[in-house]
Parts: structure tokens; C-alpha cells; sequence
């Protein structure tokens, strides 16, 4: 038989802010309008989800992912619309409710969220939030967006806001609550915490090979068989680009990938990337960068080791033109995704030749 489970593919983004062709940055504001833009060809390709990051920095455009995908929802009719992820830390629950389920509202049933901590802090003292209470934070408030998803009253109290008692939260949705995943970057605890509620999980596999994050999605099945939770997805976040061949896609990545990862890496210590390193990422870690084929073998790989329901591909990695996104996004749902799943049909077929 086939792999045995169904899979579907998306894409995220950032929002990450591109340069033009001249090589001169692009506006905040021509950014978001390019985010549209591919989102839309995601559905024209067959893609199944759309999902977009939250951040609050001038290396990326996107501060309101809702806003984004209520502009996608009334240019699109199938992929769902969600998040990569919802920073729920530094945000209220019930707000992040409302505006997911007029989301929902507007796009006619199709709204999700990945809610996390995120991979940034800047939203903490933005929104006048402690670092120290960075893990509470997120432990209460994510209790409360577990009970607001029953849509019904609500009473809760923990410490970092004023209690809620009977509270009734509103725009309901038609289907009684929104798809939740949590988003989780590498935390045995976050893994636990995700089967606790019975969430899907969604690995952000951002560096090394995909295979390592393995025990991962063992430990999240084990927690959810003896916590008797149902078994539920497991979805993939990595990056990557899609070119004609291998070095084209390479090449043109390159420069893009090094400027972005330095800038992060003078935040964080790191020593500046090189090309031996990219190219290494790009060959067996998380890095999904080359042809069609190459990029298709390496996903069908990493749905199987990890056994996985769903991927996205973040396909914009720092200031990679709006032109060579939408390339990639549509080589990435004509050609990487048929032959992810024509390459996942093959190797369960062979395994069952095998018995």
C-alpha cells in the first residue's frame, strides 16, 4: 500500500521584505500586496493552506497575519488560511478568538491559527509585556484559548490577567470552533503540552536534518495515547526555494539567505554563515533549496520519517524578489507536490512488496 496516511501541502511566510529587481527594498506596504498575490497563485497551483507569520520588526511587513488573510480570504475559495505562527504570549486570547472566527466568517469556514511563542521577543516590550514571565505567559494564556474554542461562556483566572466569569466570546463560527494547532520549535514540554490539549502539532524545523526532530513526533503520539486523546496530525514548517535546477536555485537563494542569517546572527552571537554551510543545509538538513526532484525527494523523505499529515514550505527567506517567490510557489505545486506524492505512493508500495 501507499503511505498510509493522506498529506497536504501549504506554504508560509513572513512577509520577509524583498528588494526589486534593481536591488532596492521594497515598501511594507508593496510587500503586503505581493503576499496577496502569492497566496493566490498558491491556490491557482493546488497548494492546500496559506499560512502567515506574526512579527514586529522592519526585516518583515506582515504585524497583523489576520488582516493579511482576510484581504487572501476574498481573493481565494479552498486553501485554508492560518498562521506561522500567532506570538499568543504577547497577545489576548479572546481577541485572538474574535478576529479568528470573523476570519472564519469571511472565508467561509477556512480560517485556522498556530499559536507559539515565536522565534522573536520584540513583541513582549512592544505590548508592555516581561520577559521574566515569558513561559507563564503563554502557559495561561494558551489554557484560556483552549476553553474559548468551545465557544461557549467561559469563566477562568490565572495571574496575568483579571478573571473571566461566564464570559461569552463572539462572532461564533458555523462550525462550532477554529482548527488549532500548536507550533513548536523544539520543547519536549511544548510536545506534551500540545497532546495535553489535544492539539495538532506543528514541528518548526528551521536547521539540521528533519530526521532528528523524529523523537518529537514519538513522544507527541505516546503523550497522546496515554493522555486517551485521539491520534492527530503532524505538520512541518521548514524553509526552502524551488528553481530549475539545483545551482539556479542555489545561487539565486545565496546571497539572500547569508544577508538574512547574518542579520540575525549579529542579534544572537552567531558567526557569520558560509556557503560551505548553506550548501550543507541545503543537501540533508532542513533547508529544502533545488530542482523540483531534489526538492521533492527530500519533503517525501521527511513526511516519512516523521510521519507527518501536512507541509509548508516557508518559501521566502529574506530579500528574495517577489518574482522568484512566485516561481517557486508555482514549480512547488505543480511539480514538487505531485512528485512528493507520487514518491510517498512508490515507497509504500515497495514496502508492502517486501512483507
Amino acid at each position: 500500500m501507499a503511505y498510509d496516511r493522506p498529506v497536504t501541502f501549504g506554504i508560509d511566510t513572513f512577509g520577509d521584505v524583498t528588494v526589486d529587481p534593481e536591488g532596492q527594498r521594497r515598501t511594507d506596504a508593496e510587500v503586503i500586496r505581493d503576499v496577496v498575490e502569492e497566496a493566490v497563485l498558491a491556490e491557482q497551483v493546488g497548494l492546500d493552506h496559506v499560512s502567515i507569520g506574526e512579527h514586529h520588526r522592519d526585516d518583515f511587513a506582515v504585524s497583523a497575519p489576520d488582516m493579511v488573510l482576510a484581504a487572501i480570504a476574498s481573493r481565494t475559495e479552498r486553501v485554508t488560511l492560518g498562521t506561522a505562527v500567532t506570538v499568543l504570549s504577547s497577545d489576548d486570547p479572546v481577541r485572538v478568538y474574535e478576529r479568528f472566527a470573523t476570519l472564519d466568517a469571511l472565508s467561509h469556514g477556512r480560517a485556522e491559527v498556530t499559536l507559539g511563542r515565536g522565534s522573536f521577543t520584540e513583541s513582549f516590550p512592544l505590548f508592555g509585556y516581561d520577559l521574566a514571565d515569558y513561559e507563564v505567559l503563554f502557559a495561561e494564556k494558551l489554557d484560556l484559548f483552549a476553553r474559548l474554542r468551545s465557544e461557549r461562556p467561559v469563566s477562568w483566572e490565572g495571574t496575568t490577567r483579571r478573571p473571566l466569569v461566564e464570559a461569552d466570546v463572539h462572532p461564533k463560527t458555523e462550525r462550532g470552533t477554529i482548527p488549532t494547532w500548536i507550533g513548536v520549535g523544539g520543547s519536549p514540554e511544548s510536545v506534551v503540552r500540545a497532546a495535553r490539549y489535544g492539539l495538532p502539532l506543528m514541528l518548526a524545523i528551521i536547521g539540521g536534518d528533519p530526521a532528528r526532530f523524529a523523537p518529537y513526533a514519538e513522544l507527541y503520539q505516546r503523550a497522546l495515547r496515554e493522555l486517551d486523546q485521539p491520534p492527530l496530525p503532524v505538520g512541518v514548517h521548514s524553509p526552502g526555494f524551488v528553481a530549475a535546477t539545483d545551482d539556479e536555485a542555489r545561487d539565486l537563494l545565496w546571497p539572500h539567505y547569508r544577508a538574512m542569517r547574518d542579520r540575525i546572527g549579529r542579534e544572537r552571537g552567531w558567526p557569520p554563515a558560509t556557503r560551505d554551510q548553506y550548501d550543507a543545509e541545503a543537501t540533508t538538513g532542513a533547508l529544502m533549496v533545488g530542482s523540483p526532484e531534489s526538492v521533492a525527494r527530500r519533503i517525501a523523505r521527511t513526511v516519512e520519517v516523521l510521519g507527518l499529515s501536512r507541509f509548508d514550505l516557508k518559501y521566502s527567506n529574506g530579500t528574495m524578489p517577489h518574482e522568484h517567490l512566485m516561481t517557486a510557489i508555482e514549480l512547488y505545486g505543480t511539480q514538487v507536490v505531485p512528485r512528493v506524492k507520487q514518491l510517498l505512493s512508490e515507497s509504500g508500495r515497495e514496502r508492502s512488496a517486501a512483507r
